[in-house]
């Protein structure tokens, strides 16, 4: 493994859109282009991004979205066709920072912003209406190559090909890969639950559904 730091190779925006599902229509801010200028991450958001749905998308604890261009090539090969920076919505197109080399509550020099890894992102509907595949949602799932998020400790501008500095990582960290097996393949294993649970970094939202899950 290479220990060149990871980098920021696209930083994309995209304010909410009519996206077409099925017969109905729905706001979406999954449509990201790359930016021509560096963006600005702040704790509340990104200048010029949007999300439209923002009881699941958005918030202090899933500010920035992010996914490792290697994981690319797996969806290009299924889906029959090149994807472009920002395919799978996300703001920050990384090299060398996938799941499974990235912890929850990582800190990351990004750019000139300080972030931290909050939660594996959860694939929606709204992937499967962007590409007109209902099972694309359910692939990232189980590949455990969803991508994650970042909460903004510090705000600072990002430009591409900026890089993402390992700050600090804990003794104890639970890979982005392994906090999707526990939440999705692992439901029944108790003490995998709470392994992850007393993660503090990791995020509201996550800790209440493992939570429920205890009972």
């Amino acid at each position: 493994m290479s220990n060149a730091a990871p980098l920021a190779v696209s930083v994309n925006i995209g304010l909410p859109a009519v996206l077409t599902h099925g017969e109905k229509e729905v706001l979406s801010g999954i449509n990201k282009l790359p930016a021509e200028r560096p963006i600005l991450l702040t704790s509340s958001g990104i200048p010029g991004d949007g999300q439209a749905d923002l009881v699941h998308h958005g918030g202090p604890d899933k500010v920035v979205c992010v996914y490792d261009y290697s994981r690319y090539a797996h969806f290009e090969q299924l889906m029959d066709r090149k994807l472009a920076f920002g395919a799978f919505g996300e703001n920050v197109t990384t090299a060398g920072a996938s799941e499974d080399r990235v912890s929850i509550g990582d800190l990351y020099r990004l750019g000139r912003a300080l972030v931290q890894v909050s939660q594996p992102r959860q694939p929606c509907f709204k992937l499967a209406a962007k590409y007109g595949w209902k099972e694309l949602p359910q692939q990232f799932q189980q590949t455990g190559y969803t991508g994650y998020y970042f909460r903004v400790l510090e705000e600072g501008e990002l430009a591409p090909d900026d890089s993402m500095e390992l700050v600090e990582r804990q003794q104890d960290h639970i890979t982005v890969m392994e906090a999707n097996r526990i939440m999705y393949q692992q439901k029944d294993q108790a003490e995998q639950t709470l392994r992850l649970l007393n993660v503090e970094a990791l995020s509201e939202s996550w800790k209440y559904s493992l939570r429920k899950r205890l009972g």
